[in-house]
């Protein structure tokens, strides 16, 4: 069976998949249409799917062929980012300026995924392979980790190989080691007080994540340089420069080659945090 063939004659099945999910442009762990849409795809072509997997609502594992090895795991992704709204079209258009929007081709690439599984699905019912197919729709890879929690509870146990692909602009292969990766929200509590009238009496969270990126930015000549840490402000404290910020928050990324690498490291951030707190 030429399964390239195959592929092609469905193109349009595919195509009207990945539209749909580029329309939706869900983010991480709110991808529910994009989920649905997926799953009732698998489910209309005889697989079995086993939804809200490792306790994530979007999460699902779809199956094809019992009992029968090699399992083959193929992979699919379908989260957004924020703020990239984009209209179908090969030049910045947001379709809603500042809303979600695909960024590097999650609508592609979990429904390329599907297509892959369905291709298989003809050559195990024509006897032409052995084996089993397991599809896993895997919620929020831009930075929610679903994986960890789905290999933590064991979905990958039994699969013989997993494989995934990834739009660029070109056909190949990777092999590659990524950066072991913490992403840790920072929350900072101080004394809200009027800035001009009684700033005295005042201790501001603002100054806790200011002083806590300070020390991580000193912190970076004494790391190894294959090292990463990269953060944002996600509360700023407030809109109002008068009034001394209660609450302020950061979310940090910590990155290294390896876990012995990252944990001490790590351990390192978290004490500069713990100073900056103490002294604002």
């Amino acid at each position: 069976m030429d399964l390239m063939e195959w592929i092609e004659s469905n193109q349009k099945t595919f195509t009207d998949l990945s539209d749909a999910v580029w329309s939706f442009a869900e983010i991480g762990y709110q991808e529910v249409r994009s989920s649905q849409l997926l799953i009732q795809a698998l489910e209309e072509a005889g697989f079995s799917v086993e939804k809200g997997v490792a306790g994530i609502p979007t999460a699902f594992v779809a199956s094809y062929g019992k009992n029968a090895d090699p399992v083959i795991g193929i992979l699919g992704e379908f989260d957004a980012l924020p703020g990239l709204s984009q209209d179908c079209v090969p030049y910045r258009k947001p379709l809603v300026q500042g809303a979600t929007g695909h960024g590097c081709g999650h609508n592609l690439l979990g429904v390329a995924g599907i297509a892959a599984c369905f291709a298989l699905q003809q050559a195990l019912d024509a006897g032409d392979i052995q084996g089993a197919i397991r599809y896993y729709g895997c919620p929020a890879e831009e930075g929610g980790a679903a994986k960890a929690f789905m290999a933590k509870a064991g979905l990958f146990n039994d699969v013989d190989i997993c494989l995934t692909w990834h739009p660029d602009s070109f056909n190949g292969t990777l092999w590659a080691n990524f950066l072991a990766n913490y992403r840790v929200g920072f929350k900072f509590h101080g004394k809200p007080a009027h800035a001009a009238a009684d700033p005295y009496n005042g201790r501001s969270a603002l100054d806790a994540v200011e002083l806590m990126n300070v020390g991580v930015n000193y912190l970076r000549e004494h790391m190894i340089p294959d090292a990463r840490v990269h953060y944002v402000i996600t509360n700023g404290g407030g809109t109002a420069p008068n009034v001394v910020p209660a609450e302020a928050a950061s979310l940090y990324s910590v990155r290294a080659p390896r876990t012995d690498q990252l944990n001490p490291l790590f351990e390192r951030v978290k004490d500069i945090a713990r100073g900056a707190h103490d002294r604002h």
